[in-house]
């Protein structure tokens, strides 16, 4: 590496750290806040209920044809399944996704601002075929959907 290069790469990270430093100074980025917000008791539940209740205060779920899980039905490899959760159903709050056969369902959360349209994607881990359920939240209640995804190389563990 030449002189200008490693000062380019100095530089670089300098300015990274001090603008980090100063977004931490002045309050925009709180860490414990964020961690603090974290369900945590959500994510390492073992039942799909249990992790609905700890995340959204109940399990009770009704099934909505205003809501569209897209998943392949067969994945290849189970380390990587791209899931897409969309809704019609007006003033989403938040949408979970959940893989019914995982150790740990929960596979992502989403809390949406007001107005936001109800479209999520991500792609998450599967260890075994099984369903994907998107649950949207909306108006204090729960809406459920789900997709059927065969897998053919777990991703978790298996």
């Amino acid at each position: 590496m030449n002189t200008s290069m490693k000062r380019r790469v100095f530089l670089k990270g300098s300015l990274a750290a001090s603008a980090m430093g100063a977004a931490v100074g002045a309050g925009l980025l709180t860490p414990q806040a964020v961690l603090a917000a974290w369900p945590k008791a959500a994510f390492e539940a073992k039942k799909v209920e249990d992790s609905l209740s700890n995340l959204m205060g109940t399990a009770a779920t009704d099934a909505s044809s205003d809501i569209t899980v897209k998943a392949p039905d067969i994945a290849e490899n189970g380390a990587v399944v791209p899931v897409t959760v969309s809704t019609s159903i007006a003033g989403v709050e938040s949408i979970a996704i959940l893989a019914e056969k995982n150790p740990s369902p929960l596979a992502a959360s989403f809390d949406l601002g007001k107005g936001a349209e109800g479209f999520v994607s991500t792609r998450i881990k599967m260890g075994k075929t099984g369903d994907v359920i998107g649950v949207v939240k909306a108006g204090g209640k729960l809406y459920a959907a789900r997709k059927g995804v065969k897998v053919t190389i777990g991703g978790c563990g298996g």
